[in-house]
């Protein structure tokens, strides 16, 4: 189940978008996720960082894990759950439970900086309640959580986890293999281990890791999946090539973050229309924009 592409889809938004009356658009998003299935993905993150989980209300993230799941079909779903209480983490993890997700994505969120030992706990309490498989998301950038080597392997020896979601790996390619080795020992042999970074997606993958996970992929997944497979046929040539065709995009993730610049991409060839970015995070427009339609132009939208 997790392995391969796991691609992470934007949010669509009705008309006025997030903060101008729209709601989630459902039925843009099951066919945005069936769109994904058709193109191969190997799994799906529904409500990832890509989705904007932080920004919605309990009641959509529900509907929306709803819809995840039965447009997915038979392929698999992670339902992102976090939040910045235990308290309201389990009760996504419930709703995930509910609408049939094949696992949840945990990532350690918190307003006041996290120590270990809460760190520990919190997925303690978690895959103590629930029977879903469990990915560890060690995402610093986006939490404001460094897993040390020791935190990471009590939690990966939990009971139900089943991933870890690593931060991006270097791109030279023996000091990467070095990271991933020890990361690999770090955890139990039966815990995958899955890059994010997308940049660096094609290295992480040659370099030993099970997973992608994908922002691209929620926009390019024919594109990600070529690279993805490249990779796991050990085409060390291929995968990077086609990787470096997308530097023009890699950039645009470098200077504005990905959750701005794909949401930019989307708009521009037409995936979802308006932008589902919440207030206070802004479009990408003016010069910025241009940028987006330059980056496009170079290389082709490919899907």
């Amino acid at each position: 189940m997790f392995s391969g592409l796991s691609a992470f889809p934007l949010t669509p938004f009705t008309s006025g978008g997030p903060d101008n009356g729209g709601e989630p658009d459902l039925d843009a998003y099951s066919r945005l996720i069936a769109g994904l299935v058709a193109a191969g993905v190997d799994s799906v993150g529904a409500l990832g960082s890509t989705g904007g989980y932080p920004y919605l209300p309990r009641h959509h993230r529900r509907d929306l894990a709803r819809v995840a799941v039965r447009a997915a079909g038979s392929r698999p779903v992670i339902v992102g759950v976090g939040a910045l209480t235990t308290r309201e983490i389990l009760e996504h993890v419930a709703d995930a439970e509910d609408a049939g997700a094949a696992g949840i994505l945990v990532p350690p969120l918190g307003y006041q900086r996290l120590r270990p030992a809460e760190v520990v706990s919190l997925y303690r309490t978690v895959t103590g309640e629930t029977y879903l498989p469990v990915v560890v998301y060690d995402n610093p950038v986006t939490t404001g959580y460094t897993f040390t080597r020791e935190v990471l392997t009590e939690v990966a020896a939990l009971p139900r986890v089943v991933s870890v979601k690593i931060p991006p790996v270097t791109a030279d390619p023996d000091r990467s293999h070095e990271q991933l080795a020890d990361l690999r020992e770090a955890v139990s042999r039966y815990v995958s281990l899955g890059i994010s970074g997308d940049r660096v997606g094609a290295q992480g993958l040659l370099g030993g890791c099970d997973t992608w996970y994908s922002v691209l992929a929620g926009v390019f997944p024919k594109t990600c999946k070529a690279i993805t497979v490249a990779a796991q046929e050990g085409d060390r040539e291929r995968a990077l090539e086609l990787s470096a065709e997308l530097n023009p995009v890699w950039d645009l993730f470098d200077s504005y973050g990905s959750y701005r610049a794909v949401s930019a991409i989307a708009a521009e060839i037409g995936l979802v229309r308006p932008e589902g970015l919440h207030h206070p995070v802004l479009p990408l427009s003016g010069v910025e924009r241009d940028e987006v339609r330059t980056a496009l132009e170079a290389v082709g939208t490919h899907d």
